[in-house]
């Protein structure tokens, strides 16, 4: 709280015309103890002794009377009964005082200890810590004023300070206070608290006073000088020249001091035109929330405008009015917030956290308006008038509130709903929808649920526990009558709403998720009776007991059972998925929420009972129930929800339990076609329709969590083949993500392969059919996880068993690519660790690896340009298999195989003793390559090096056939004369020299063909080089030029007329380029 240093002025003016100079002498009324006359505040709850009528009658007058109105009505008041009007006019409980000082009391008892946690450093709770270290010193109160000293104790980074705390206080509110330590906040500040507690907890050690004018009232003229003197002397340096200011226009006879009769009193209590209500510093809620609003409900502030709109929630429960005025401040601010105007000029929607903000703004204004006219009419007519201003033509936030003020309260029904204990009609025999009573004669409520649930909240909010729960009771009850009945009705139109195969949608508006989360209200209302006591008792907001009526439940039935069933109810209707990014994150949002507050409750034989009851009124509801027989395909799907129900009722009933989840696992909105079609087929798949209507942004969220489902069942149907099969085809029918449904099958495979027991081959077997359908789902779609996902299937398939391998491998072609088929699929099969896995025998090998080799040959034959090699590979060890996938290669290189792919299979070939065919695929592969002439570092060089090497090394014959491919193909220099250099410094056929005694021992001839051709070719290739070159050569390249030259001047000397050739080429240079005069000084330099 912002405390002012400076104390307020006073409220009234105070004047005894009774007292004048004939008042007693030197009479005080200062010096007893507060608690020297009557029983004090502590003694009541030490003592038997009843209470003075002294102190009844001056206790009462202090909660209700201002003293003025004391005044005016009593023209003389004994000294005692105006210091106990006094003495009791201070507040008396510490709840008010928590309210102020802490965010939240949470309903719990306040005790001394200061013991809660993270809320230590609340100041309510520092307070108490000041107050049990005896902090407190110099307490005084005069009149209805209080004051004193708090000391806070220093720390190692911050002096011990001192703190002058004063309270005004007025029929038991605190209704102003200042502290000099200058904090500023909308709460009390600790040093308040804790003098206020003092006073609370140790009235009879504080001085009591009568109000200072009733002090000056008894001196005499001499009495009053010298007390004023002396307090200018005291602190003349502050109040000297107020003083010589008074006194002045006290001396003037015309002076406005002088127009007015008596004079200010700030101990003197309230007048009777002040209003009476807490002390709240509203510049400081205004400021607050402008900050926490800039921050955009991020960093923190989000959790605490929420937690300023419960503190709104706690004071109306209170019955305090500053909830009201509290709720108007942060409403005016969020109104005023500069970026409303600045999202509506571009047009852009405000952001999640903020928005959620606003919608919990919109509940809790909504829950003052829906209130309890007989009792506090008025104050809805006000707000009804200040909506209105805020309100635009389109609906808003303020809508609902505005429509809740034309609530009204004045039906007899249920004004006996929520007055009586006891009302019932057992009499009551109608059984119409709208029956104002069920068949036992309990009350229903009837009327749109979430506006009914609003009218419950409303009496929570504005104090009236008693109401809420007994209003509950009976929508709880009015909902049930409405379950039983939609079941009667769809049983008698089951077959024919069955043959039609779809359905309407019954309701547009779900109860989960709403603005108003009715089901929440219901659901609270009732959890805080329940554990208000077992017996179901609930304590009011004065510390009294209430006591419900519980004639309105079953036989053995709780609050709690009843609030476990209405969430039940409300999460399992079939509602419509609203429009909207963030409606439909809501909903996910208030569903697990809600889910969570279930989750933290111990299921007992009542619970589970009720379990049984809705789950099976669940599955039987038909197009009432999200887990009906008949589901709109717009529907918020029950995933989230069944797996809770899954989990909660597989220890009592699993046949019920994998009935629910099963049920739940639909998800109609990405089928593509209509409910009736034949979804039963183990391997359907279906694409999500693109244009449907409206869009669901959550859908990612939906289908995890339709995963998680499944994946909860899988694991709890470990070890029984029948429950397994169900769920996987439940499964394969109704998830349509290919990544989730890998995910299962690891999940799968996880749990049946765990490490301290056997593998569960059933269960083998569900992962490797979840498996085989991602690989048919992702086979023609990209999925940057497809190499993953197949090696993750092999080693399922091997965990199986080798008839699982075989199997893969004979379809191979519905599951893989030929590249991943052979490159992974049989590689991987044919390996030693696999043969080591499965123990095979020598005959199970051999059938295992004909399998591959077949896989291998269908791959080539389908895809020779990626597989031919894999396949030769896989079928070294048989003849037949290599030749014929030889053959393969040899037909697919004249036209389907690129020189890349050739050449890599002809040094495969090599280097398994082949040089004849490598020799064979390396001239195809030269017909299909091209080196222009400033290719000098493409990849293929190190290949034609190769190849001619190749051929040298068979023979004159083979060397004397690749030249000419090699000088059309090639129009490098460089490469040509690296080539010519190699051919010249062996003889040819060195390979079969080592197997006959053929090899002449000569080198080959540069005059002669085939070695004069590539002379030739090498020597027309620098010339056409070197002209290329020159056509764009920069200054910096010259050297790099004269060492071109260099090397070609080298080629050109192994002719035998190479030097007139060469000094013909340069001075045809020095002819056609002698403008680059540079240049050719450094090749007449270089060359002559």
């Amino acid at each position: 709280m912002a405390e002012r240093v400076q104390q307020p002025p006073a409220k009234r003016l105070c004047c005894r015309p009774g007292y004048g100079s004939t008042c007693r002498q030197g009479q005080r009324a200062a010096g007893a103890p507060c608690g020297s006359s009557g029983a004090t505040q502590g003694e009541s709850s030490r003592t038997q002794s009843p209470e003075t009528l002294l102190d009844i009658a001056a206790r009462k007058v202090a909660e209700k009377w201002p003293f003025q109105r004391v005044e005016e009505r009593f023209e003389r008041i004994p000294e005692p009964v105006q210091r106990r009007i006094v003495y009791w006019s201070f507040p008396r409980s510490e709840r008010e005082i928590c309210m102020y000082s802490s965010f939240n009391t949470g309903g719990e008892e306040i005790g001394s200890s200061g013991e809660s946690g993270d809320e230590t450093r609340l100041p309510f709770r520092r307070g108490i810590a000041l107050l049990e270290s005896g902090c407190v010193d110099n307490v005084l109160q005069v009149g209805f004023h209080l004051s004193g000293t708090v000391r806070e104790p220093a720390t190692p980074s911050e002096p011990e300070l001192v703190c002058n705390v004063s309270v005004s206080f007025d029929r038991c509110k605190i209704t102003a206070v200042t502290c000099s330590c200058g904090n500023k906040d909308i709460f009390y500040c600790a040093h308040v608290v804790a003098l206020s507690l003092y006073r609370v907890r140790k009235p009879e050690q504080v001085k009591l006073r009568l109000p200072i004018s009733e002090t000056l009232f008894q001196m005499n003229r001499d009495q009053l000088q010298k007390f004023v003197q002396y307090l200018i002397t005291v602190h003349h340096t502050d109040v000297l020249p107020t003083a010589q200011k008074l006194a002045d226009e006290i001396l003037s006879q015309n002076s406005e001091i002088n127009q007015v009769h008596g004079a200010p009193d700030p101990t003197a209590g309230a007048s009777v035109d002040d209003e009476n209500c807490w002390h709240l510093d509203e510049e400081q809620v205004q400021e607050q929330v402008k900050l926490f609003l800039s921050q955009g409900g991020y960093h923190g502030s989000g959790k605490q405008l929420n937690l300023l709109f419960s503190k709104v929630r706690e004071m109306l429960k209170m019955r305090d009015s500053n909830g009201a005025r509290m709720l108007t401040l942060i409403t005016e601010q969020f109104m005023g917030d500069p970026r409303l105007a600045l999202w509506r000029q571009q047009g852009t929607a405000m952001t999640d956290k903020y928005r959620q903000l606003w919608d919990e703004l919109g509940t809790v204004i909504t829950g003052t308006q829906t209130e309890f006219q007989p009792i506090c009419g008025s104050f809805t007519f006000f707000w009804f008038q200040f909506l209105n201003s805020l309100s635009r033509p389109h609906r808003t936030v303020f809508t609902r509130a505005i429509e809740a003020c034309d609530l009204h309260w004045q039906d007899p029904h249920l004004q006996n709903i929520i007055t009586e204990d006891h009302y019932t009609n057992y009499c009551y025999h109608e059984n119409l929808d709208s029956s104002l009573f069920d068949t036992r004669g309990w009350p229903l409520w009837h009327e749109h649920v979430p506006t009914a649930c609003a009218r419950v909240d409303a009496l929570r909010s504005h104090g009236y526990p008693k109401e809420a729960l007994r209003l509950a009771i009976a929508i709880v009850n009015t909902l049930r009558r409405q379950q039983q009945k939609q079941l009667e009705l769809f049983r008698s139109h089951k077959k024919e709403l069955l043959n039609r195969g779809i359905t309407a949608v019954t309701n547009l508006e779900g109860w989960v998720g709403h603005p108003l989360d009715p089901i929440g209200t219901l659901f609270s209302t009732l959890m805080e009776t329940g554990r208000g006591s077992e017996e179901g008792t609930l304590l009011d907001f004065s510390g009294h007991p209430v006591f419900p009526a519980q004639r309105f439940l079953e036989e053995g039935e709780s609050f709690l059972s009843l609030a476990v069933e209405t969430a039940l109810i409300g999460l399992g209707q079939q509602r419509v998925m609203p429009d909207g990014l963030y409606a439909q994150e809501k909903v996910c949002r208030n569903e697990e929420q809600l889910l969570g507050k279930l989750q933290e409750i111990d299921l007992n034989d009542m619970l589970v009972k009720i379990f049984r009851k809705q789950a099976v009124l669940l599955l039987e509801a038909g197009p009432y129930s999200g887990l009906g027989e008949i589901l709109y395909r717009e529907s918020v799907p029950m995933h989230t929800f069944a797996k809770f129900l899954f989990t909660s009722l597989l220890p009592h009933d699993a046949e019920l339990a994998y009935r629910i989840a099963l049920r739940a696992m639909r998800l109609p909105v990405l089928e593509s076609t209509n409910p009736s079609s034949d979804l039963s087929r183990p391997h359907h798949i279906v694409s999500v329709v693109p244009n449907r209507y409206p869009r669901w942004f959550t859908l990612s969220h939906i289908e995890t969590q339709q995963c998680e489902l499944a994946s909860t069942m899988l694991t709890a149907a470990k070890g029984d083949a029948r429950k397994l099969e169900t769920v996987l085809e439940s499964i394969q029918k109704n998830i349509h993500s290919s990544s989730h449904i890998f995910k299962l099958a690891q999940d799968a495979f996880k749990i049946a392969t765990l490490m301290d027991s056997l593998p569960d081959l059933t269960l083998l077997k569900v992962s490797l059919e979840l498996g085989l359908q991602v690989m048919r789902m992702t086979l023609s779609t990209l999925n940057w996880r497809r190499r993953e996902m197949v090696r993750w299937l092999v080693t399922c398939a091997t965990e199986v068993g080798v008839f699982a391998l075989d199997s893969i491998m004979q379809n191979w072609f519905t599951l893989f690519t030929p590249t991943e088929a052979t490159s992974v699929v049989a590689s991987t099969v044919m390996s030693n660790s696999t043969i080591v896995r499965l123990h095979l025998d020598c005959h199970q090998q051999e059938n295992l690896a004909n399998s591959a080799r077949t896989l291998a040959l269908q791959c080539a034959m389908k895809d020779p340009q990626n597989c031919a090699l894999s396949a030769l590979t896989l079928c070294e060890k048989d003849h037949n298999a290599f030749e014929t996938a030889y053959k393969i290669v040899l037909d697919a290189a004249a036209t389907g195989m690129n020189y890349t792919q050739l050449f890599t299979i002809a040094r495969y070939m090599e280097h398994r003793g082949y040089p004849a065919r490598a020799y064979k695929l390396a001239t195809l592969a030269m017909t299909h390559l091209n080196l222009s002439y400033n290719q000098d570092t493409h990849p293929a060089i190190n290949d034609v090096l190769w190849a001619c090497a190749l051929s040298h090394s068979l023979g004159k014959n083979e060397l004397a056939a690749v030249i000419p491919l090699v000088v059309k193909s090639v129009k490098c220099a460089t490469v040509l004369s690296d080539i010519l250099r190699r051919c010249t410094l062996t003889t040819p056929g060195g390979m079969v020299a080592l197997h006959s005694r053929r090899n002449s021992g000569k080198l080959m001839s540069l005059d002669k063909t085939p070695l004069r051709q590539l002379l030739d070719a090498t020597i027309g290739a620098y010339i056409n080089t070197t002209h290329s070159r020159l056509t764009h050569i920069s200054p910096r390249h010259y050297s790099e030029f004269i060492e071109f030259l260099s090397k070609a001047r080298e080629t050109f000397l192994m002719a035998h007329d190479g030097h007139i050739q060469f000094t013909q080429f340069i001075d045809n240079l020095k002819q056609i380029y002698k403008g680059k005069k540079k240049l050719m000084m450094l090749v007449r330099e270089r060359f002559g």
